[in-house]
């Protein structure tokens, strides 16, 4: 019963439900205090009010914006406690005397102050709001001023209104024991401190302290373009949310031969990226990035197919290449959209015959085998398991756009692979990754992640009892409190070199505080490889574990697993690189066969049908050498997916961005020279 309230209400918990009944309700209880009058029942009711306000609002709840929707907005809702209140005294007798008059005046007043406040936040956010978000570019000529400190801009609305208390609670304790003093006393600190609060805002709509104007900032933009001279530029498009598609190849970037640049078009990306010495812009108006000096580029890379692609693919001085985000066998891997685009690059041959056998329009000269550079991390698998028992990784990939039951495992086999798993006659620790994006399109994916999320950490804690795993934890228990102590000073450490970057209080301090620094870039990428090995120790090599977010990156996962469930998608081919066995479900009930001439990525894997009774086999595999029938399988694939170990993939990406920009060079000599009199 609770549960469905909760979908109807579309709300996210049982205590955010809780919270929008109280407010509902909350109102009419204000408003029978005000008329029976009774001072503390209207106390309690407006108390209930404040505090569920505060919690929907903290907890981003959807019901905020459906209540602004309807007219019932934080303003209003904060005018109807006053005017209520304003009843309640004259309810009260007081509808002639000094105290009531005085009350109207002041809330007046206090309500009238929100104009200007709210009127100078919004300057102060426009005129600081860059028309380009930069990081490692010295922008510094342009003199960028401090952002006013967060507890003035950081829900400032909110701060303002609850101001009030100050009054309600005066006005409340004089109406009950007389002491009109109180309410004055209440009334004029309301007052006192939103005076303070648009005197603090004051000195930041200064045209000193705000940015500079539009035209001055392009100018900047192009005078470092002309400056940098970028040569070959990543350029990305997407949801913050999808932030992992370009942050997959940063560091490929930063090893290129040449001057790279990376170019993002939406402002929630930036704050997503990873840690980098690339200079990056981030260009969201489609004019503004149309008009910019990119005379010097001659290669541009596409990490995702976008509508927003068109802005750079008009410009016929650079070579355009889609590298995408990854190489599986989903439809994704083969759009027909991909003809726009110069060159096509794939990790393997593969790739190759994938666009050959779709028949998109993309040719195959247009085609180039690069590998995938981000593999170079994954570690070789050794044969045998890491730990004591073996780790099994389930990486589900998300619902996709459609209903299509082959898009994941995660609705039909999710939770039939994690019992199973979790029951294994011999101990297996299970981690769960699901996609970034898993459950943002279907209810029924985010419940079944809830579940299987649920059912590790069942199982979880009732390993944490068990005496054969206490004992364990008992002999690590020195070894894992040094390795807990390794990340609070790691985590600090790397909070310190974030520094400025990270503390940026909006985006013009951040375009200005983020500057190149390759020593730190290094220092960090040490230390997140230092913290994953650091969490492993802390964790138990015994503990299943649901592992979300970013911190834990995946292929961290892929060299502490031995074996990998996963469904089609990038994720089996980058596993294939690490030559451990692994399963993947036939969620669409293909049959073993069809699912493999269909699929390349999985003729070398133990496949699963909804039910998961064939991870046994893949379990066997993992426990014992010989009865991994499929390794020698494992070895041919992965070639074929991913190319060759030699040479390098970095090195065949970087020989190709060469060879293109050549490419776009020799076009653009060709064209100038067309245009030059004959005989010049």
């Amino acid at each position: 019963m609770i549960s469905k309230a909760i979908r109807m209400a579309r709300v996210g918990s049982g205590s955010e439900l809780a919270a929008a009944l109280f407010l509902v309700l909350g109102f009419p209880c204000v408003m029978l205090a005000a008329i029976i009058p009774n001072v503390w029942f209207f106390a309690v009711a407006v108390a209930a009010t404040y505090a569920a306000d505060r919690y929907l609002h903290h907890c981003g709840s959807y019901l905020i914006n459906r209540l602004a929707a309807v007219r019932a907005g934080l303003s209003i809702r904060f005018l109807v406690r006053e005017l209520l209140l304003v009843l309640l005294l004259a309810r009260m007798g007081y509808g002639e005397q000094t105290l009531f008059y005085v009350t109207v005046a002041c809330l007046l007043a206090f309500y009238g102050m929100q104009a200007p406040q709210g009127a100078m936040v919004t300057l102060i956010r426009l005129r600081r709001k860059l028309p380009v978000v930069s990081r490692n570019v010295d922008f510094g000529p342009l003199g960028i001023g401090d952002a006013p400190p967060r507890l003035l801009m950081s829900r400032p609305a909110e701060k303002m209104l609850h101001l009030d208390l100050f009054a309600v609670i005066g006005v409340l304790v004089a109406a009950e024991s007389g002491v009109e003093a109180i309410a004055y006393a209440g009334l004029a600190l309301t007052l006192a401190l939103a005076v303070a609060y648009l005197l603090a805002l004051l000195p930041y709509v200064r045209p000193s302290r705000l940015v500079p104007p539009e035209g001055k900032i392009l100018a900047a933009v192009d005078t470092w373009l002309k400056s940098y001279k970028p040569t070959v530029v990543l350029y990305f498009s997407g949801s913050k949310d999808s932030a992992y598609q370009v942050n997959m190849w940063l560091e490929t970037m930063g090893q290129l031969d040449g001057r790279p640049l990376i170019v993002l078009r939406e402002r929630a990306i930036v704050p997503q990226l990873a840690s980098t010495s690339v200079p990056v812009l981030c260009v969201p108006g489609g004019v503004h990035l149309m008009n910019l000096d990119l005379s010097t580029v001659r290669v541009a890379l596409y990490a995702a197919n976008v509508g927003k692609n068109i802005h750079m693919l008009r410009v016929p001085t650079m070579k355009h290449v889609f590298i995408g985000h990854g190489d599986s066998d989903k439809l994704a891997s083969v759009n027909p959209f991909s003809k726009v685009y110069d060159e096509v690059w794939t990790a393997g041959r593969a790739g190759r015959d994938r666009y050959a056998l779709a028949d998109v329009g993309v040719r195959d000269e247009d085609i180039v085998e690069v590998g995938r550079p981000q593999l170079a991390t994954i570690l070789p698998w050794t044969g045998t398991t890491r730990n004591p028992i073996p780790t099994v990784l389930y990486a589900p990939t998300w619902e996709g756009w459609d209903d299509n039951p082959g898009n994941t495992s995660l609705l039909l086999a999710g939770e039939n692979i994690v019992r199973r798993l979790l029951a294994a006659e011999n101990p297996v620790r299970v981690l769960y990754k699901p996609h970034p994006f898993t459950g943002t399109r279907s209810r029924q994916a985010l419940a079944a992640h809830l579940r299987i999320t649920a059912l590790i950490e069942e199982a979880a804690a009732k390993r944490t009892a068990d005496p054969r795993w206490t004992a364990k934890a008992a002999e690590l228990q020195g070894e894992q409190a040094a390795a807990r102590a390794e990340l609070v000073r790691i985590e600090a450490r790397l909070a310190e070199l974030a520094g400025g970057a990270s503390n940026a209080r909006d985006e013009a301090e951040l375009s200005r505080n983020s500057l190149a620094d390759p020593a730190r870039e290094a220092e960090t990428a040490k230390l997140r490889d230092a913290w994953n090995s650091a969490y492993w120790r802390s964790a138990g090599w015994w503990q299943h574990q649901v592992v979300q977010g970013s911190t834990m990156r995946l292929y961290d996962c892929f060299n502490e697993s031995d074996a990998m469930v996963s469904d089609i998608s990038s994720v089996v081919s980058d596993f294939i690189a690490s030559g451990k066995p692994y399963a993947v479900t036939d969620s669409a009930g293909l049959g073993a066969e069809e699912f493999k001439r269909q699929n390349t990525a999985v003729r070398a894997a133990v496949i699963l049908s909804n039910e998961a009774t064939e991870l046994d086999g893949l379990l066997a595999a993992v426990a014992d050498q010989a009865a991994d029938t499929l390794a020698a399988e494992r070895r041919e694939i992965k070639e074929y997916l991913l190319g060759p170990d030699e040479p390098t993939s970095i090195q065949r990406f970087d020989a190709a961005v060469q060879a293109l920009a050549a490419r776009a060079e020799a076009r653009n000599l060709g064209v100038a020279n067309l245009g030059e009199p004959v005989g010049g």
